[in-house]
């Protein structure tokens, strides 16, 4: 017996959504041109029909609905699809599609393309974009930040190329995809469908250790007096977190996550958790294990010491698509670290008992420091509520006053989570070593769309929200019936640039004058205003001790009358 399902379609456009479908694909996150003519009357017509999946989510500039699209993925684990308008649309989502490829995010960007020919042909050229539009090799605008692309040619191949491009997306190490839809192939005419109702093809499975690789991690964890885990990205899969904690508890292995992690990867209430910056450890390890870390120090201004032995465990521990990558490395496993974790446990298990004493003295060692870094955070938050700016510790504690198990933050430079209780994996997401500012919002925005009962909170820069582009992002979130909160770090300008040119020219011009072009924006907008033109909450604070009842307001708005909130909070300006 036959098991393909045959479908009544009119276009190749029609079998495209009917492919999404029977993916598993539940939004199609789109940003239209002309080249989605075929794509709306299928759409309409699927409307008639009563076909509700997949759901067409018109998000109004690219760079949020890219990120949108990263943040679904972040919180449901399934890739999202995202549709720009040719080469202008894509070249929109560029710094978004980046973001994603750095992170390791699979979702398949489509963008249409323009019209072949100039005549004769359904789609056929009829607007004077259609000639300056072109390019001679749409995909080498991504290629780099992409792992596979494709221009979709035929309708015969239409089912493997959108089978071909999930798979390459979910394999690890993952990441997007760009397949690009000449508008005269979605509009080419046809009476029927035949493929495969099955979803998503099963994604390969998870690479495993060699017993080789394994035994020799043991032998350098069981030898080590000082070791040191660093981690960055562990926690995409959250059954690796709870590995990793027995893997730490076992051997008294202490854990620092890299500054901005992308992931909770290791709770931060436990005593064998260190904090967020490994510089001043570094020197004192005899053998550090980098686990999902592409950055794990700065070697310009902190390194391990000369005898420190380094192990590098990951699905891509060189990271060969970076063009330099200098990191020491004595051992480098490429394995899942969820696959790796128990295997590495156990193989240590037996040996625990002759490393009592060094297990002992970790013990007390990173509980003592563990208790000194709480205290200087609770000295921070202490000394925050009576400044007369607010802090970025205080924003952080005023969030940890509200915070609950079903509440999700995502962070784009500026929440301080040193002043923030994290112990669930999946309850904060942060931004991507690739730097494209504006990514939060709409982030958030893809995280309440796959999580709709969870309470998402962004916290971003006023630089990153302008980067965000705020009209398109307030407008999803009212559109599409989104609700979040968002708190803008408000300090008047780029903080990034200010830290650059203190760090290197620390008693340069700009320093010793405060002239600093291109860095203060020379005046405050009400920020809280912009979300108001779209029916949400807007609020601006500055004073400390108003804080905490703002963010509960602005919480109401959000959970009980749905409607989105902005807070504009007045930091320490540059």
């Amino acid at each position: 017996m036959s098991t393909r399902k045959t479908a009544a379609v009119e276009n190749t456009a029609q079998a495209f959504l009917e492919m999404l479908e029977a993916l598993g694909v539940r939004y199609l996150i789109g940003n239209a041109g002309t080249d989605f003519a075929s794509i709306i009357d299928a759409f309409s017509r699927r409307t008639v029909e009563g076909k509700s999946a997949p759901r067409a989510m018109m998000v109004a500039h690219e760079c949020c609905a890219v990120s949108m699209a990263h943040g679904y993925y972040l919180a449901t684990g399934d890739p999202a699809v995202a549709m720009v308008h040719t080469t202008p649309g894509t070249a929109n989502a560029l710094g978004a599609l980046m973001n994603a490829f750095r992170s390791n995010v699979p979702l398949l960007l489509c963008a249409g393309r323009t019209p072949l020919g100039e005549t004769g042909m359904p789609g056929s050229r009829d607007a004077l974009i259609h000639w300056g539009q072109e390019s001679f090799d749409q995909g080498s605008m991504v290629r780099e930040f992409v792992k596979w692309d494709y221009e979709l040619r035929n309708f015969a191949q239409l089912e493997t190329v959108m089978r071909r491009a999930f798979a390459v997306a979910m394999a690890e190490p993952r990441g997007p995809v760009y397949l690009s839809l000449p508008r005269e192939v979605l509009a080419e005419p046809h009476s029927e469908f035949s493929y495969s109702p099955k979803g998503l093809d099963p994604p390969v499975m998870p690479l495993a250790p060699s017993p080789e690789a394994v035994a020799g991690m043991a032998r350098l964890i069981a030898a080590a007096e000082r070791p040191l885990v660093i981690t960055r990205t562990l926690g995409r899969n959250p059954a690796a977190v709870a590995s990793l904690v027995a893997l730490a508890e076992l051997f008294a292995l202490p854990v620092v996550e890299h500054p901005n992690p992308a992931y909770v990867n290791f709770p931060n209430s436990h005593p064998l958790h260190l904090g967020y910056d490994p510089a001043p450890y570094l020197e004192a390890a005899d053998l550090i294990v980098v686990i999902d870390t592409d950055v794990p120090w700065i070697p310009h201004l902190r390194a391990p010491g000369a005898g420190a032995k380094v192990v590098h465990l990951g699905v891509n521990p060189i990271y060969d698509r970076y063009p330099i990558w200098g990191f020491r490395s004595d051992l480098a496993v490429q394995a899942d670290s969820a696959v790796a974790l128990p295997m590495l446990t156990a193989a240590l298990a037996g040996t625990r008992g002759s490393r009592q004493g060094a297990i002992e003295r970790r013990v007390a060692r990173a509980g003592e420091e563990h208790h000194r870094q709480r205290a200087a955070a609770q000295a921070e938050i202490e000394a925050g509520a009576g400044q007369p700016h607010v802090s970025l510790e205080w924003i952080a504690h005023c969030l940890d006053r509200v915070r609950d198990e079903r509440m999700v933050f995502i962070n784009e430079y500026d929440l301080s989570l040193r002043h923030l209780t994290l112990d669930l994996p999946g309850t904060q997401f942060g931004h991507s070593t690739a730097g494209y500012l504006g990514w939060g919002v709409g982030a958030a925005l893809g995280v309440k769309l796959g999580a709709p009962d969870k309470t998402v909170v962004a916290v971003v820069g006023d630089g990153s929200y302008i980067f965000s582009v705020p009209s398109a992002c307030h407008l999803a979130s009212a559109a599409l019936g989104l609700p979040m909160l968002t708190i803008i770090a408000n300090n008047g300008g780029w903080g990034a640039g200010h830290r650059a040119v203190r760090g290197v020219h620390p008693e340069g011009w700009s320093m010793r004058t405060g002239e600093m072009p291109f860095v203060r924006f020379g005046m405050q907008p009400a920020y809280e205003m912009f979300v108001q033109a779209y029916g949400g909450h807007g609020e601006a604070v500055s004073d400390p001790k108003e804080l905490p009842a703002a963010v509960e307001r602005a919480l109401r708005v959000v959970r009980e009358e749905r409607r989105q909130a902005v807070l504009n909070v007045i930091c320490r300006p540059l």
